[in-house]
């Protein structure tokens, strides 16, 4: 039997349950890996310690104030670092040969790269929630409701389905998982550093609020802060969504199309 005739016999309930099954893989090879686990963890919570108490006393003149608009903001930032390491992910298991095995199998052809994607973003939710406890541990308070708080991070999860579509591009058409991650850090340094993550978009350079006031990011972090603080929040939602549905309009089909050429 054909590759093709298998593929043509998977059923859209077959490939979402061949979809879950190898995201739970991804999911269970954390305990063999557990420097990748904390990297999901642990660097997040370095930042906040150290952006907060190292530069919180100069930026708003005391660290607890300042973790109060800081914090939704590295929420969002880890969101974006997190999920563009599904693409280096994705690009290791293609080197190492774990698609041409699981090709083999009887299986959707789509379930390794959904899979993949799917596990990510369960681990990318777990560490939101670990980032957000650990900072009400040191002091930040949730001004809103349980429902505007789940909106908040449900928001940082939407946005990150978006943005995997363009870090599994990446992956599939560098060379290794080295040349994702330098990439990524190119790519994404702009978008995180040069927003309202971390400072009021108004203490910028005039030519540097131009490109925060556009910046993705920025929306996202005034729509979680806006959620989980009360301050407001505008637009800023709807920003949100509308880049994460373009980003997934424009690079879903591209990461699809290099992902049937690779495998």
């Amino acid at each position: 039997m054909t590759e093709a005739t298998i593929a043509h016999r998977v059923s859209p309930v077959q490939a979402a349950r061949h979809s879950l099954t190898l995201a739970w893989r991804n999911l269970v090879q954390l305990k063999s890996n557990p420097g990748e686990l904390a990297g999901f963890v642990i660097q997040p919570l370095i930042f906040i310690v150290l952006f907060v108490y190292v530069f919180g006393g100069a930026i708003a003149g005391d660290s607890a104030s300042y973790l109060q608009y800081a914090l939704p903001g590295l929420i969002a930032q880890s969101g974006v670092f997190s999920i563009m390491a599904t693409g280096a992910g994705l690009n290791q298991d293609i080197t190492n040969g774990v698609f041409d095995r699981l090709r083999s199998l009887p299986i959707a052809r789509s379930a390794p790269l959904v899979g993949r994607a799917i596990g990510d973003l369960v681990r990318f939710g777990a560490s939101l929630v670990i980032l957000l406890g650990f900072g009400m541990v040191l002091g930040f308070r949730i001004h809103t409701g349980p429902l505007s708080t789940v909106a908040g991070l449900a928001l940082v999860v939407l946005f990150g389905v978006g943005l995997s579509w363009v870090s599994m591009l990446i992956g599939l058409l560098a060379k290794s998982a080295t040349t994702v991650q330098l990439f990524s850090g190119v790519l994404m340094f702009p978008i995180t550093f040069g927003s309202n993550v971390l400072v009021r978009t108004e203490t910028m350079p005039g030519w540097l609020q131009s490109w925060a006031k556009v910046n993705p990011v920025s929306h996202l972090s005034t729509a979680v802060r806006g959620l989980l603080t009360g301050t407001p929040v505008g637009s800023s939602v709807w920003w949100s969504l509308a880049w994460t549905v373009a980003l997934t309009v424009v690079f879903a089909p591209l990461a699809i199309r290099a992902y049937r050429r690779k495998v």
